[in-house]
């Protein structure tokens, strides 16, 4: 049992073969990491913050008028997603947070499972700020996945092309103060593993974040400034035979204060096939259609995605 007890810090101006090495000491364990040096200007993260309060802070109808779409695509109200596929528990009430959610701006394909435009508030530079920190984020994560394929021992080269147009999803989640005597079961995010490849969050102060360690205990997990806290998912331990751990978190926020994170979800292109990467050992998962696995993951937790769901299967 790979155990740990406190997140790692990885410095990204330090040495690439330490870098990696690093990478695959955090990423083997706690499947968990803060990324310091990692960038991506502070102005940048400042602004697309601002841009999630002045989103939250319009009133209902109007933020009701961009509500999430089949593509997955705008504005998802608080009780409406409810992680029903947890493996972790049997979750039955909704999470406790609202978003605003942007993917690849393109054009619906009937050959591309969530291809379509963005829907955009009526907010001043709203867009331009959003389009911006997803640019950059995506090349941070083009940078970090490479690192992991390094860190698992295979070739970049057979890892990146999936990487090359990436699906990615820009999130904005408010999250309102959970009373401190609220059931067990109510939660911010309930207890769960990302079902992509890399999320890289950015936090605001107030916490409740907390990942889970093998023995089964909760550890916060709090913002430390100039860094990103960054983990791996389903797909990323699939690529990598199990080396690279998508370890399961969750959100509870008794601050008695509100908060505000911004995740960048870093994932393969929809009609990819995940499968253990070469040179990490006998194969110990099946190969999968990402694009249909996607449409299994979200039919399960949004009715926008209801009508068009199938299971996902092996290839």
């Amino acid at each position: 049992m790979n155990i740990f007890h406190k997140i790692p810090i990885i410095d990204l101006s330090n040495d690439r073969t330490a870098v990696i090495s690093e990478f695959a000491t955090a990423y083997s364990t706690a499947g968990f990491a803060y990324i310091k040096n990692h960038g991506i200007n502070q102005t940048l993260i400042d602004a697309t913050f601002t841009a999630s309060h002045e989103f939250h802070a319009l009133p209902e109808p109007e933020k009701q008028s961009i509500a999430l779409d089949k593509n997955h695509r705008g504005y998802i109200p608080i009780n409406t997603s409810i992680d029903v596929n947890s493996k972790l528990e049997d979750i039955k009430k909704p999470n406790q947070s609202s978003s605003f959610m942007m993917m690849n701006e393109a054009i619906a394909s009937r050959d591309e499972y969530l291809s379509g435009p963005n829907q955009w508030p009526n907010l001043k530079g709203f867009r331009e700020t959003l389009t911006a920190y997803a640019s950059a984020m995506t090349g941070l994560g083009q940078h970090l996945i490479t690192l992991a394929a390094e860190a698992c021992n295979a070739d970049p080269a057979d890892l990146t092309p999936a990487f090359k147009n990436p699906t990615i999803w820009l999130r904005l989640l408010h999250y309102p103060p959970t009373p401190k005597k609220s059931a067990d079961d109510l939660y911010g995010s309930a207890p769960h593993t990302d079902f992509g490849a890399l999320t890289l969050l950015a936090q605001d102060e107030t916490g409740g974040l907390q990942v889970q360690t093998p023995s089964g205990d909760w550890i916060d997990a709090p913002k430390i400034d100039g860094t990103f806290m960054v983990n791996v998912g389903d797909m990323l331990n699939r690529f990598s035979n199990g080396y690279l751990k998508s370890t399961p978190h969750r959100v509870i926020n008794h601050s008695g204060r509100e908060r505000y994170s911004i995740p960048f979800f870093f994932d393969p292109h929809v009609n990819s096939i995940i499968k253990p990467l070469k040179g990490t050992g006998n194969p110990q998962f099946s190969s999968l259609h990402f694009g249909d696995f996607l449409r299994s993951e979200l039919s399960a937790s949004y009715n926008q995605h209801k009508k068009t769901s199938h299971d996902y299967t092996d290839v």
